[in-house]
């Protein structure tokens, strides 16, 4: 295994999808937990319910960007940065998601689609986004180990 798949791998024998195992690794990050949190991210599974359409990767990352830099309270302000840190991560989930067809997880799973991931593309394509959320969040420096002020 390489990248965060041995990170990711128990989390998706425990039953989590993909945007919940993103959540799940930004909580880990920090130290936290977050049940609300990682059920909300339980909406995005599978392309939206299990119908899918855009896959719970991208959508998923982008709430974990959001998880970091945005508003969460009224006393709160987004990061000026914050919107640009998403179109970051969409712009490059598009480019890594482009030889599958595009973005919805029926596109990347094609024939496979079962509404069910595919435990070796998807596990890869978790790892690459964790890989690349982490990226943009150094790269602005954000420390994903620590919560929000």
């Amino acid at each position: 295994m390489q990248g965060y798949q041995l990170e990711i791998m128990p989390l998706a024998l425990k039953g989590y999808c993909c945007s919940q195992i993103l959540g799940l690794l930004a909580l880990d990050a920090q130290g936290g937990e977050n049940p609300g949190f990682v059920r909300a991210l339980g909406g995005l599974c599978h392309g939206m319910g299990q119908c899918g359409q855009t896959c719970g990767v991208l959508t998923g990352g982008c709430c974990v960007l959001s998880f970091y830099l945005g508003k969460g309270a009224d006393t709160e302000i987004a990061s000026e940065k914050a919107d640009l840190a998403v179109s970051e991560f969409v712009d490059w989930f598009k480019e890594r998601t482009n030889p599958f067809g595009g973005i919805n997880c029926a596109d990347i799973l094609g024939e496979c689609y079962d509404a069910k991931p595919d435990t070796s593309r998807c596990a890869t394509l978790l790892g690459d986004a964790w890989g690349q959320i982490l990226t943009i969040l150094t790269g602005l420096d954000v420390d994903p180990s620590e919560p929000r002020d």
